[in-house]
């Protein structure tokens, strides 16, 4: 059973107020939902929820993608976009309670520690992706950037300044440390960035180098031993073990035994070309007899 049409003046008015609101999409679906209220097809008040959810999922998703540049976290990976399958080694219920982000509220630091391609980088942008939509605020950067952007505040006399900045995030995400040596002042840099983040703020640090080794990537290895006390002192630290995914396709290409001949194995003589040689009438009947 159709309802009677609505009358047009309020309509209008809905209209010019949805323009003023700046709900773009709310007055896109206006007529449709007017329609099918005529129709029957919906009540007064499900056509107002459902005009609204229209706009929110709208301004979300321009919050989401704002964010998310903001955030420097692209291209975007999701944990639905990891193949847990290729990493055995990888806990997936352990990622899974990080998605939850309680990490962040407790100001830990999550550690992904693993060789060149076992998904660090992937696993981080995912959970800062996660943070994101959840509502929280995220800055992403490789070390490289970082110690960069901190010795060129020092050179202009505005470091302080920009440890404030880079403390603001509620969640901070440090990919490839240990791919390069950033040298000793660098690491003294950065030391200053994560003692002014300590239990004040979460991060994850992406490494492809074990904590031993630190001394090596940060040119001193008192400073890297004070880094440490900090960063494990609220962690989680997940090693991955496994193959680089990115070079699934192209293992065989690696294997040393498809281009050297191995330690201490006798190499065949090369074959000859052409006819065979000519066996001497002795030799064959020496080989008969």
């Amino acid at each position: 059973m159709k309802a009677d049409p609505l009358p047009t003046a309020p309509i209008e008015q809905i209209r010019q107020h949805l323009v003023a609101l700046r709900m773009p999409r709310a007055l896109e679906m206006l007529d449709h939902l007017v329609q099918r209220i005529e129709r029957g097809q919906l009540g007064t008040i499900e056509a107002i929820e459902a005009l609204l959810a229209e706009e929110l999922t709208i301004r979300e998703g321009r919050r989401i993608k704002a964010a998310l540049q903001m955030a420097r976290l692209t291209p975007i990976k999701t944990l639905a976009g990891f193949d847990f399958s290729f990493q055995p080694s990888l806990d997936r219920n352990r990622i899974t309670a990080l998605a939850a982000l309680d990490f962040i509220d407790r100001h830990e630091v999550v550690h992904l520690v693993g060789q060149p391609g076992t998904g660090k980088s992937h696993l981080a942008i995912a959970l800062g992706v996660e943070a994101v939509r959840a509502g929280r605020s995220v800055y992403f950067s490789p070390l490289a950037d970082i110690v960069d952007s901190l010795a060129r505040a020092d050179r202009e006399g505005r470091l302080r300044e920009r440890i404030r900045y880079l403390c603001r995030a509620q969640l901070l995400i440090i990919d490839e440390i240990g791919y390069l040596s950033v040298g000793a002042a660098a690491g003294n840099l950065f030391f200053q960035l994560i003692n002014a983040r300590y239990e004040k703020g979460a991060m994850i640090l992406t490494s492809n180098r074990g904590f031993a080794e630190w001394g090596e990537v940060f040119g001193n290895a008192v400073v890297a031993t004070a880094l440490l006390d900090r960063l494990l002192h609220h962690a989680v630290v997940i090693q991955i073990e496994g193959a680089s995914y990115r070079l699934r396709q192209h293992v065989d290409l690696l294997s040393p035994a498809r281009h050297h001949t191995h330690a201490g194995a006798i190499e065949p003589p090369p074959r000859r070309r052409g006819r065979p040689p000519k066996v001497a009438a002795s030799n064959q009947l020496n080989s008969v007899t």
